[in-house]
């Protein structure tokens, strides 16, 4: 997931410090030497993330954090101030002009990554659903929507998870101000109960639960579709650097370190609060552009008119920034023979079931969609042409070796023939990746069908997979010996 990372720090040999730490984790890493060229790089280069001094001469970092988070082209870019500064004010000065989060001078390694990695997961998921909120706005089905800091942050329904009377009362005290919601729960257990029972804002955990029931808890509320995407904010001790930097990796969202600053603590909740907020306003305006007419209404995937805009907005950005994007395109083998020997309303179950499986077997942020009668159209960004190819060949496999069941209770064994299309250039077209993985294809067709082709005039055309496709298809050719394809 490495990306690329904007550090700016008026000393060369900061920056260079930090460039080769970065690098040997295989991030692209830019730099600027001052806050006005910090704002220059970052409007043309759309970096993932900003390192950000403190103390520059002219512009301070405070100063140039409030910029970059006013300016609309770099808002959403997360800034991480870095600092000698340790006075609890700074940080709190610093939050309010809206950074993410501070690092300390002399920077740790294992704090430094963590943080980094945790804030591009961060940006991936929210320029998702602020791309997809852009498609709607431009094709006039919702109006745009505004930035976090526009989001109140009253009123919420807080949980803490804190088995000390003393803290928990301290909390409870300090955040009663905003006429917050709170619930308490001393335990693991408490605590999954009360998260999953109802919508929760924001989860305050003590690292002090226990022998790692904290990140435990943490794991838990991840891995549960009901609180997947609630904000977590921990509060550890100042010696649990490395507990910190596995909470960030398991999810969490931000941490406080003991003893606990109250305005700090208040800045962080509102941060947290916001995005959360902001983060459902961008899901509901996307549902309701959904309900529409962007989806298919038999698949429930996106449709064609939403694909093309959706597409052509995503090459850019996704190009821009020096990465590659991969369309596979996918036709049902044989669709006309079932439609003739099952009828219409079979057709229509076997689309359905595909799309169930396409949704299933991507990663959350690829885009499926329906192309037109048996065609689909699954776009993958930031992926390199062998994981497209091991995708493409994963989904194949998946839809060959489970029969398709109708609601007759006929079972249909059903292939599909995919093309795989990589675009690295800035100048690729929408209509030119579509073209090439469509040429790709009718090879898959022309060569047999049930099987994945790149197209051979990507840069990655003479790529082979031997070890990871050949497993799979071993395992389909067995298959086949059971069920012979439509």
């Amino acid at each position: 997931m490495p990306g690329r990372i904007l550090v700016v720090d008026d000393i060369p040999a900061n920056v260079r410090l930090l460039e080769a730490k970065l690098s040997s984790e295989y991030f692209d890493v830019i730099a600027a030497s001052s806050g006005p060229q910090a704002l220059e790089v970052a409007r043309a280069e759309a970096p993932d993330i900003i390192l950000l001094d403190v103390m520059m001469p002219g512009m301070d970092g405070f100063e140039a954090c409030k910029r970059l988070k006013t300016d609309p082209q770099t808002a959403h870019i997360p800034v991480v101030m870095v600092t000698a500064l340790s006075d609890p004010s700074d940080r709190v000065r610093g939050l309010e002009a809206g950074a993410d989060d501070f690092l300390t001078k002399p920077v740790r390694d294992i704090a430094l990554f963590a943080r980094v990695r945790s804030l591009i997961r961060l940006k991936m998921v929210m320029d998702e659903w602020r791309l997809r909120q852009q498609t709607s706005s431009e094709l006039g089905i919702v109006p745009p929507t505004s930035t976090p800091e526009h989001e109140s942050y009253h009123h919420a329904r807080i949980l803490i998870c804190e088995a000390s009377p003393i803290e928990t009362a301290n909390l409870q005290e300090v955040l009663s101000r905003d006429g917050h919601d709170l619930q308490v729960a001393a335990t693991v257990q408490d605590s999954q109960r009360l998260a999953a029972s109802g919508d929760v804002d924001l989860v305050i955990v003590d690292l002090a639960l226990g022998d790692d029931e904290a990140l435990r808890l943490c794991s838990h509320l991840r891995a549960q579709e009901r609180t997947r995407q609630t904000p977590i904010l921990l509060i550890a001790e100042e010696d649990q650097t490395a507990k910190l930097a596995k909470s960030l990796d398991l999810g969490v969202n931000d941490y406080l370190v003991q003893p606990v600053d109250r305005n700090e603590l208040l800045a962080r909740v509102h941060t947290q609060i916001r995005r959360r907020r902001f983060q459902d306003r961008l899901r509901a305006s996307y549902m309701q552009s959904l309900s529409m007419a962007l989806t298919d209404q038999l698949t429930g995937l996106y449709n064609r008119n939403y694909l093309m805009t959706h597409l052509s907005g995503l090459m850019q950005r996704t190009l821009a920034s020096g990465k590659a994007l991969a369309l596979a395109m996918i036709d049902v083998d044989n669709f006309k023979q079932v439609n003739d020997t099952y009828g219409h309303a079979a057709g229509d179950e076997v689309l359905a079931e595909l799309a169930r499986r396409m949704t299933h077997h991507t990663r959350n942020f690829d885009t499926v969609a329906r192309f037109g009668g048996e065609e689909f159209v699954v776009v993958m960004p930031d992926i390199t042409a062998e994981l497209a190819m091991l995708v493409a060949e994963r989904l194949r496999l998946r839809v060959a070796e489970s029969p398709m069941t109708l609601k007759s209770g006929q079972a249909l064994p059903i292939t599909v023939s995919i093309g795989v299309a990589v675009s690295r250039h800035q100048a690729d077209r929408s209509e030119d990746l579509l073209s090439r993985a469509d040429r790709a294809l009718y090879a898959a067709k022309r060569e047999g069908r049930n099987r994945v082709v790149l197209a051979n005039d990507t840069a990655a055309g003479a790529v082979t997979l031997a070890a990871e496709i050949a497993g799979l298809k071993e395992r389909v050719e067995k298959l086949g010996a059971r069920a012979e394809p439509i």
